[in-house]
């Protein structure tokens, strides 16, 4: 039970001697040489797929409720016998100077609401002036719309909506909508096109050189382009939510920018080594073409361990983004090689004016930090577990629940709508519970009585008279909670009717009641969630722990990778916790209030952080490997191997982050708190956790790091990623033309 080999596997006269020519190595060669072949197939099969998807390409959905939950079941019922509540609604409100019934002030709103029918899936329209504040100022209305919880209301119906509510404002009198109508108050940034500016930006201070900064650009934007359109595809077959394709190409450009951009580097590295275009592109793909391979799985393992959660928008979410880093996968063992054909030993052309010839190989500055931390390495641990934990507290203090329009920037309409309800009626109206019962027989009288009781209950401030469905089979109750939706008092109300108040009425023709509406749903989200949650953190981290072992030979490598992730994932949840309590932090990030976080984002950012933290743990660790199995000495090997990493580590990370954070621009809360989470996470761990943690780490193992049984060594199929001491054109013919091959000898 020893360290795995560090030297080469002689060949069988004794001597050192290459690998045979993997399949990689013979499609990379194949690829370079018909070039032009391969670009040709990626654009005729790109431009049919976004034709296809422009013919074809399905309707976004998101369906967020728990399945077979309590709030599940009441929408169900809802659905069945009373559409008109079970689906979407726009609040209407009315705001008057004096008393908002004087009829002087009714005309413009009538004629509003006149017009309101007319635009496409509005169901009803209960007029205002039904439900009057208090003071006689305010009127509250309700639009109900032929819209599923799960879709999004057309923008242009919306704009709608909001037009004729604006012509029916008027001095003395305000007209706000609020709801469904945020679908056209979203106000989007290109976060796509800011990120890949910050990308290209730094690409070329990386470079110097707009070849090269363009080769990365240039498959990113393929991969973007194609994934983008098998999402719409995909539609067609799953449910995807309208988030879905702004995380999966958020992922795109990451992943496709951050491999070809350690690919490009690993070339560079060979061409200074004198090989010629054709050896450096196959031993490029050979060697960090297997490191990306071996990173893009890890991303794809972990979204897969969305599945586990059982609900249908995570799942699209990850088919979604898995498609896209497929796509950016193929195109970097592909058609990344067919473009170096054409640019060979000009990749480091059109330079910028002024700008610094980078040599291609290691860094002595990251070298000698490399050494620090090593000579320093417990004081190194702790700093590094200090900052990542201190980071991680906020966390503690996080509030789940579903952002609503009292989280909405304070000049949309949705807010003013929101703080007009809560300011006439009281916080409660903007989030009513809606009782579902299903009944057998005559249930009038137990209905009544029911009502009665809840009228009773703390915490409830109005109960409407109950409702029965034409068939006699679903009665609803309208409940009205003293305290706002994300009130953690309206929580423990909900608690208190289901378990407490709820089991008393069964009888005299109830069998049953279930409680829907928006907290309701939240509650029973966050549990579903719960309960799956260590499957999900099981099946991602025992599935790349094995990738992990099967690929660097080493139960170290392997424990430390997946505890080093969750340090680095931690981090971002703390950071995004913080953000979400609003004050200054939060305003750096537009959220200017105290905002709840959707419970599924902790999980989706567990998915989507764990594969990414891999690919730097694989891109680093590659390096680290193919030093150690050269000289043998474990220390000299981790310096080394951060040497020659750490910059273009440095480069991809800010890359990746510079890209989550555009998206911190968009004004969907979900994508905003992704964008910084992400951002977060892989700044950390590209700067604590790579070039701190891990050198220091590996320093006290020492040659354990690399330790292995023999046994678990012999039955573990080998993956290798660190380059083979040689490959060269003979081991992987190049045709002196491709009518005319020539023949080559193998090497001796």
């Amino acid at each position: 039970m020893t360290p795995t080999s560090p030297r080469p596997t002689p060949s069988p006269d004794g001597r050192p001697g290459p690998r045979r020519p993997s399949a990689l190595a013979r499609l990379a060669g194949a690829s370079y040489r018909r070039r032009r072949r391969v670009v040709a197939a990626w654009f005729v099969g790109s431009v049919a797929i976004v034709a296809l998807s422009a013919a074809a390409a399905g309707e976004y959905s998101a369906d967020y409720a728990a399945h077979g939950s309590d709030s599940d079941r009441a929408q169900e019922l809802l659905a069945q016998d009373f559409p008109a509540r079970a689906g979407q609604t726009i609040d209407v409100v009315v705001r008057t100077d004096g008393p908002v019934t004087a009829p002087a002030m009714r005309a413009d709103v009538e004629s509003m609401l006149t017009a309101v029918r007319d635009v496409p899936g509005v169901l009803d329209v209960t007029s205002p002036y039904d439900q009057v504040s208090g003071d006689g100022r305010t009127a509250l209305g309700r639009i109900d719309l032929d819209l599923d919880p799960s879709d999004t209301m057309a923008v242009a119906d919306a704009q709608r909506v909001l037009d004729l509510a604006a012509d029916a404002t008027a001095p003395g009198q305000r007209v706000e909508v609020g709801g469904a109508v945020v679908a056209a108050e979203v106000t989007e940034v290109s976060s796509e096109v800011v990120g890949l500016a910050v990308a290209a930006v730094i690409l070329l201070v990386t470079f110097g050189s707009l070849v090269a900064a363009g080769l990365p650009l240039a498959v990113a934007l393929l991969g973007l382009g194609i994934g983008a359109s098998l999402i719409g595809l995909l539609t067609r077959v799953v449910d995807v939510p309208d988030w879905g394709p702004q995380l999966a190409a958020m992922m795109a450009l990451g992943v496709g920018i951050d491999y070809v951009l350690l690919m490009l580097t690993r070339y560079r590295e060979f061409l200074a080594d004198g090989r010629d275009p054709y050896d450096a592109t196959v031993s490029t793909i050979e060697s960090a073409g297997r490191a990306v391979l071996v990173a893009g799985t890890t991303v794809v393992i972990s979204m897969l361990g969305l599945f586990a959660t059982d609900l249908n928008y995570m799942q699209g979410a990850a088919l979604a983004t898995i498609l896209g880093v497929v796509v950016i996968m193929l195109a970097a063992v592909t058609l990344l090689p067919a473009l170096l054909g054409f640019t060979g030993r000009t990749v480091d052309r059109l330079r910028l004016p002024g700008a610094r010839h980078r040599p291609a190989t290691g860094s002595p500055v990251w070298s000698r930090w490399a050494r620090l931390v090593q000579r320093r390495a417990w004081a190194s641990v702790v700093a590094g577990l200090a900052i990542t934990l201190l980071l991680a507290v906020p966390f503690l203090d996080v509030r789940f629940g579903f952002p609503d329009s009292g989280n909405s920037p304070e000049d949309t309409s949705s807010r003013q709508t929101y703080d007009l309800v809560s300011e006439g009626f009281g916080p409660g109206f903007n989030g009513p519970l809606l009782l579902a019962a299903e009944l057998d027989g005559d249930a009038t009288p137990a209905l009544a009585a029911l009502a009665d009781q809840l009228r009773g209950t703390p915490g409830i401030a109005e109960v409407a008279d109950p409702q029965i469905s034409d068939g006699g089979q679903t009665g609803l109750l309208t409940v009205l909670p003293t305290t706002a939706p994300q009130d953690p008092a309206t929580e423990d109300l909900v608690r208190t009717v289901r378990e407490d108040v709820l089991p008393a009425a069964r009888g005299d023709g109830i069998e049953r009641v279930f409680v829907g509406g928006a907290t309701p749903m939240s509650i029973d989200t966050t549990e579903d969630i719960t309960s799956t949650l260590p499957l999900l953190v099981g099946g991602v981290v025992g599935l790349s722990f094995l990738l992990l072992l099967m690929v660097f030979r080493s139960i170290a490598i392997a424990v430390k990778a997946a505890v080093m992730n969750i340090l680095s994932i931690g981090a971002a949840y703390g950071v995004v916790a913080l953000a979400l309590e609003g004050g200054a932090f939060g305003q750096l990030f537009g959220i200017d209030e105290p905002t709840p976080l959707p419970a599924f984002i902790p999980v989706l950012m567990f998915a989507i952080l764990f594969g990414l933290s891999m690919d730097y743990e694989v891109f680093l660790l590659s390096r680290m490997r193919e030093h150690w199995l050269r000289t043998g000495d474990s220390s000299r090997a981790v310096a080394d191997g951060l040497a020659a990493t750490a910059r273009v580590i440095t480069a991809a990370a800010a890359i990746m982050v510079a890209v989550f954070l555009a998206f911190v621009l968009s004004s969907d809360v979900i994508l905003k708190v992704l964008g910084l989470g992400l951002a977060t996470a892989i700044l950390v761990d590209a700067t604590v956790v790579r070039l701190l943690l891990v050198p220091a780490v590996m320093q006290l193992l020492g040659r354990a790091t690399w330790w292995l049984p023999s046994w678990l060594d012999r039955r573990l199929p080998q993956l290798h990623v660190e380059g083979p001491p040689e490959i060269t054109a003979l081991h992987v013919p190049y045709p002196r033309t491709e009518e005319q091959p020539a023949r080559h000898e193998r090497a001796r």
